[in-house]
């Protein structure tokens, strides 16, 4: 409890002096999801929550995809349940999105991007029913989710040969992308400390006749120009995704002919992007905001 006390008055005061650790973040309650849990598979991690707000609709909505560099072991969706409720108390439903990791069964090659690709469109299809504005979907996603997020915005331009291609996916409105690492050569050797040497090898599976380039069809940046407006959010202090990673990104994005654009926000880390209260949650809400009019 003294450490918890702590960390609220830490996030409570004008200027952190150090970033936020993830123990510290998990020792924040979550609320519950609300419900309903949508299954897109039969596999109990593929499904979805919806957060909605009370009313008729059709509201706004955000498709949100948490980090846990990519395995289901370090994080799964209910790390996101803060932002979730702000977001709805705020008019704006949620799709938080459940997916397998490539440390469970199923998941890494190609299991891990269909499952995000299966919730998105299933969202594009029955979100109506649950009133839910679906020609306007904002993406956010928290640092692996940061690349899956920018890599559903670029799917339509994977290759017909490729096991990951689909025709129609779910049109995507805007992307926020929180301490995000969707360059995943970049994130194989600048994140290997926190994420593991082996993680980005295991999401993308081995080189073979059929996938002779693993990072074609998987890493985000190959996938421009996506045509979607997208903002890079970075925590200063961020230590597992600096904001190196968010000017690599801006670069490539630019030079395809997207729009996209960066934010800094001083003295914030990696969690404090995913904790309300914060500054960096503050400014967030403003970018999902505007992206959604």
């Amino acid at each position: 409890m003294r450490a918890l006390a702590a960390l609220l008055v830490l996030m409570g005061s004008a200027a952190m002096a150090t970033p936020m650790r993830y123990a510290e973040f998990q020792a924040l309650p979550q609320p519950p999801a609300p419900g309903p849990i949508i299954a897109y598979g039969a596999d109990p991690l593929q499904h979805v929550e919806l957060w909605r707000p009370a009313g008729k609709g059709p509201f706004p909505v955000v498709l949100m995809l948490h980090g846990g560099c990519w395995q289901t072991g370090v994080a799964k969706a209910d790390i996101m349940h803060m932002l979730a409720a702000d977001l709805v108390r705020r008019g704006i439903a949620v799709w938080n999105v459940e997916y397998r990791g490539v440390d469970v069964p199923g998941g890494g090659y190609p299991g891990t991007f269909q499952d995000v690709a299966r919730a998105a469109d299933l969202l594009g299809r029955v979100g109506p029913k649950y009133g839910l504005a679906t020609r306007s979907v904002v993406v956010v996603g928290h640092s692996a989710g940061g690349h899956l997020a920018l890599w559903l915005a670029g799917r339509r331009n994977i290759a017909r040969s490729s096991v990951l291609w689909r025709a129609h996916p779910l049109p995507i409105a805007g992307v926020l992308s929180q301490g995000g690492l969707p360059d995943l050569p970049l994130a194989k050797s600048d994140a290997a400390g926190a994420c593991g040497v082996d993680t980005v090898d295991r999401l993308v599976g081995p080189a073979t006749a059929a996938h002779p380039d693993r990072y074609a069809d998987t890493s985000a940046d190959r996938l421009l120009p996506n045509r979607v407006p997208q903002t890079m959010v970075s925590g200063a202090q961020d230590p597992i995704a600096p904001p190196h990673f968010a000017e690599a990104w801006l670069a490539k994005a630019r030079a395809a002919g997207d729009r996209a654009a960066s934010v800094v926000v001083p003295d914030a880390g990696h969690f404090e992007l995913i904790t309300p209260g914060t500054a960096a949650w503050t400014q967030q809400v403003r970018l999902i905001e505007g992206m959604l009019k």
